[in-house]
C-alpha cells in the first residue's frame, strides 16, 4: 500500500486550529497523514482527540521577540528535516513566517500559507512597515499562497505584497460552515422559549444581535450609540450581546460599557461556547466591525437564517449582497447603521425576504463541503505538478 502525503498544518497558537479547522484535519487525515503544529495547551489536545490526527508541539510567540522567534525557527526547522513534509501549510501570521522560512531552508517541497486577514493596513508608522517586510519574507519563502477572500487579495496586491499568483480556494473562508450543526432547525422550541424567559425577551420583541468580542474595532462604539437611539423611539427592541469584554483602561471604553450594564434592554451575555441558541431568538445580526478577514459569525448566522447588517468592508462585503441576504453600511457611521437598523424594524416583507436568502446563499456558496473538496483539490494538483 503506497504511504499518503505527509501534510503539515501550523499555526501559531493551538485555539486556531481548533476553532478554525474544526473538521478538516480529521477529512484531510483520510487523504493525507496530518501533522498539527502549534504552541502546547488544551485546545491542542482537543484537536488530537477530536481529529484523530499527530500533533507536535513547538512554542511560537504572537509578538516580535527576536530571541524567541530564532529559537521557534530552529525548532520547525529540525522537525521539517527530521520528518521530511511533502506539504506545509501555515495559517496564521507567525506560524506562516516562521514556517515559510523553515521549510525552505529544511528543503520541504511545498510550502502553502493562507492568508486569513492582514494586520498591517490597520498600522502604521514603524510598526506597519516591519509587518509589510515581515510578510513579503512570508511571501518569498512560501511556494504557494492563498488569501482567504477577495478584500485580502487586493491588499496583497495593492500594497505590492507579492507577484506570485494568489488563489482564493472556493468561494474564501478557511473551513466554510457546517450547516447542519448551524440550522435554525436544531433548536427546540422549548429551547427557545427557556431562554427568552431567562432573558426577559418577549414573543413581540424584535432583538438584534451581535456576536464577538466586545471592542472598538468591531463597531461596538457604533452599536451602542445606534441602538440607543433607535430604543427612544422603539422600546420593543432588544440588543443580545454575545462575547467577552476586553481589558477597559480608557475613560471612554469604561463609558460604553457602563452604558450597556445600565441599559434595560442590552443584554451582555459573556462568551458562549454554544451561539446557536442565541441565533435562534434574534432576528438580525448586525456586526458594524471596522475590519475583518472573513467572518466567520456572519456565515454562522446566515446558516441560521438570519439577516445581517454589516460594515460595506472586505470579507463582510463577500458574504452579504445588499438587499439580498442583509443590509451594508458605511464603517464608523452611527447614522447609517442606525437608519438600518430602523429599515429591519419598519419593513418586515424586507426581512422576511432576507431570511429567505440568508441561509440558501450559505449553503449554496460556503458549506464546509465545498471548501473541504477544493482544498484537497488543491494539494492533489499541486502534488501532482511537483511530482512532474
Amino acid at each position: 500500500m503506497q504511504n499518503k502525503p505527509k501534510l503539515f498544518r501550523i499555526s501559531t497558537v493551538p485555539m486556531s486550529l481548533n476553532l478554525l479547522l474544526r473538521g478538516q484535519l480529521r477529512f484531510l487525515n483520510e487523504h493525507f497523514e496530518v501533522t498539527a503544529i502549534s504552541g502546547a495547551g488544551d485546545d491542542l489536545e482537543t484537536v488530537a482527540d477530536r481529529e484523530g490526527v499527530k500533533v507536535h508541539e513547538i512554542e511560537m510567540h504572537r509578538p516580535i521577540s527576536l530571541r524567541q522567534d530564532l529559537k521557534s525557527l530552529w525548532k520547525l526547522y529540525w522537525y521539517f528535516k527530521k520528518e521530511k513534509p511533502d506539504i506545509i501549510h501555515s495559517i496564521t501570521p507567525k506560524a506562516g513566517l516562521l514556517s515559510m522560512l523553515a521549510g525552505k531552508l529544511a528543503g520541504v517541497p511545498i510550502r502553502m500559507h493562507t492568508f486569513t486577514g492582514l494586520i498591517f493596513p490597520h498600522k502604521s508608522g514603524y510598526m506597519k512597515s516591519t509587518l509589510i517586510i515581515m510578510d513579503k519574507i512570508l511571501c518569498g519563502c512560501a511556494t504557494h499562497l492563498y488569501p482567504e477572500g477577495k478584500g485580502v487579495k487586493a491588499d496583497l496586491i495593492n500594497y505590492k505584497i507579492t507577484n506570485k499568483p494568489l488563489k482564493v480556494i472556493a468561494n474564501g473562508n478557511v473551513n466554510g460552515v457546517d450547516v447542519d450543526y448551524y440550522c435554525p432547525k436544531v433548536i427546540s422550541q422549548e429551547t427557545k422559549d427557556l431562554l427568552r424567559e431567562e432573558l426577559h425577551i418577549y414573543k413581540d420583541d424584535f432583538v438584534f444581535i451581535f456576536v464577538g468580542r466586545l471592542v472598538i474595532d468591531k463597531g461596538l462604539r457604533e452599536l451602542v450609540k445606534a441602538f440607543e437611539k433607535e430604543n427612544k423611539n422603539n422600546k420593543k427592541i432588544k440588543l443580545i450581546l454575545v462575547g467577552s469584554k476586553e481589558k477597559v483602561n480608557h475613560l471612554h471604553k469604561r463609558n460604553i460599557f457602563r452604558n450597556i450594564h445600565n441599559h434595560a434592554n442590552i443584554i451582555s451575555v459573556g462568551f458562549q461556547e454554544d451561539v446557536r441558541p442565541y441565533f435562534a431568538i434574534s432576528n438580525v445580526l448586525v456586526l458594524p466591525s471596522y475590519r475583518e478577514g472573513f467572518p466567520n459569525v456572519v456565515l454562522q448566522a446566515g446558516a441560521m437564517g438570519l439577516p445581517c447588517i454589516v460594515s460595506d468592508i472586505s470579507g463582510c462585503n463577500e458574504i452579504i449582497t445588499h438587499h439580498m441576504n442583509g443590509i451594508l453600511v458605511p464603517r464608523k457611521n452611527t447614522l447609517k447603521l442606525q437608519e438600518a437598523m430602523q429599515m429591519m424594524l419598519e419593513r418586515p416583507q424586507l426581512v422576511e425576504s432576507l431570511q429567505k436568502n440568508a441561509r440558501k446563499i450559505v449553503v449554496e456558496l460556503f458549506n464546509k463541503e465545498i471548501v473541504w473538496a477544493e482544498l484537497k483539490k488543491e494539494y492533489e494538483k499541486i502534488l501532482k505538478e511537483n511530482k512532474n
